[in-house]
Formats: structure tokens, sequence, C-alpha cells
């Protein structure tokens, strides 16, 4: 029912980067008409174009949703394009940093806003987003939301954007953390001897299995830790590093973590 009033109604997106690409091509797989789709995209790359969706103007007058998909710095620049819309479409807007309040200071308090926070795994299908509204956005533009970007991934709902920064910090900002542990895994693989292209291939694999397993086992994390860890072993002996309160990783990601929440908060002030 969403995606129908985006069909007839049409959806503009304003910025077509890495995530504005992606979830376009989720809606095209999943059947959305080219020709609902308004895109503003200063420099549109061959595969925009060859989606055949409207590029620039002129826009629909009352879209379903404008999806505000540009880095926080162009977002002053962008923002008046979307000025002259409906005041019941739908604001939904994946950019980091930039809060509900200055949406509404710069289009219009009285229209509907959905803050969303994906993060990249949404460019292979496998992204979380979560999402808030204002006083404006009801039951149905957040349905609306969440079937858009349900295409890239999952999608939770939270209390408020009080909760925005440390989603921010865990799952926003958490790929890196990832990326960064499967960097420094094959780095201690090659110390350890192994070359480093091996190193490199069997960190990418153990990670990428590890968070598929806990995704889909039925036990939490901890207990799966608990699976493979045999008493005086070899990973038991790595976890007496890893799990130290001082210098392990529980004290490391707090302060991560924090640190990224708090830049988050500085950031939407």
């Amino acid at each position: 029912m969403a995606m129908t009033a985006v069909r007839d109604r049409g959806l503009v997106l304003l910025g077509c980067g890495k995530m504005g690409s992606a979830m376009l091509a989720g809606w095209l797989a999943e059947g959305l008409p080219p020709g609902s789709v308004h895109v503003i995209e200063p420099a549109p790359s061959d595969w925009l174009v060859s989606t055949g969706v409207a590029l620039g103007g002129p826009l629909p007058a009352d879209p379903a949703v404008a999806l505000i998909a540009v880095k926080p710095q162009m977002m002053g620049a962008a923002l008046p394009a979307l000025r002259g819309l409906g005041p019941d479409t739908l604001l939904l807007t994946v950019a980091a940093g930039t809060t509900i309040a200055a949406y509404e200071a710069a289009l219009g308090a009285g229209r509907p806003v959905v803050r969303a926070m994906p993060n990249t795994p949404a460019a292979i299908g496998r992204g979380i987003t979560a999402i808030c509204g204002n006083a404006r956005a009801g039951e149905a533009e957040l349905a609306l939301a969440e079937a858009l970007l349900s295409a890239v991934g999952q999608v939770v709902r939270l209390e408020g954007e009080h909760q925005m920064d440390a989603v921010t910090a865990v799952s926003g900002s958490g790929p890196a953390y990832v990326f960064h542990l499967i960097e420094t895994l094959a780095a201690a693989g090659a110390a350890e001897g192994l070359p480093a292209d091996l190193a490199m291939r069997l960190a990418k694999a153990t990670v990428a299995g590890a968070g598929a397993l806990a995704e889909a086992a039925e036990e939490d994390p901890a207990q799966l830790r608990v699976n493979v860890t045999s008493p005086g072993g070899t990973t038991a002996a790595a976890l007496a590093v890893l799990m130290d309160e001082d210098a392990g990783f529980p004290a490391l990601l707090r302060r991560a973590v924090h640190a990224a929440a708090e830049r988050g908060r500085e950031l939407g002030r």
C-alpha cells in the first residue's frame, strides 16, 4: 500500500551517491517504475542515466516522498530545491548529523519528517536503518519510510531522535570498526608468519562468517563465544587479552562508541 502512493504520486531523490544509488537500485528491482522517480543529482553516473529515471526538473508538485541523500556539508545548497513541494510530502533523510529541527527550519515545520540512519552494508542489501519522525509523521509516514528503506536491509524504529547519536555510533559508524578489526586481525596473522594475502583472506572470511552465524543462530553472541572456547585452549588464551576490563574490547569499544556519539551530538548542535 505504501509503495502504491510512491508509484501514483512519485518520489524525489535529492542526491544519488553510493547510498542513494543503493536505494534506487533496490526500488527498481522491486518493480518501482523509473518514471515515478525524479532525481536531483549534479553529476549523474552512467548507471543513473541508464535507469530511465527523470533527471532534474520539473518536479512533481506533491510527491509522496522526497528522500534526502546528500552529504551534510552540501545540505545548505541542496535543500532549496525542495521548497516548492506540497506540505503533505514526506521528507525522508538519510544524511548524518542533521537534525529534524534543521529540516523544519529550512522547509517548514508543518510537514512530516522522518530521519533515518542507514549503514554502508546497504550497498549489498544487508544494511540496518534506524528511523524516527517528528510530530507530523504518523504511522502512515513511518510505514512508508520503512517500505522504502527495507529495499536495502532491515529497519528498526527508535523511541525518539534522542537515540539517534547512539545508533550512529553503533551501527552507522560500526562497519568501520569491523573493517578495522579485519585489518588488524590480518596484520596480526602476518606477524605470526602467515603470508599477508592469506592472512587477509582468513580474516575477511572469519569476520563475515562469524557475523552471519551470530545473526542466524538462536544462541546469543555470548553463548556462541562460549561454544568455541575450550577451557585452557588457544581461544581462551586470546580472550583473556581481549576481554580484559581495563585494556581489552569492553573498555576500548565503550570509549570508541562514546566518542562517536559525542561527536554526533556536537555536529547536531
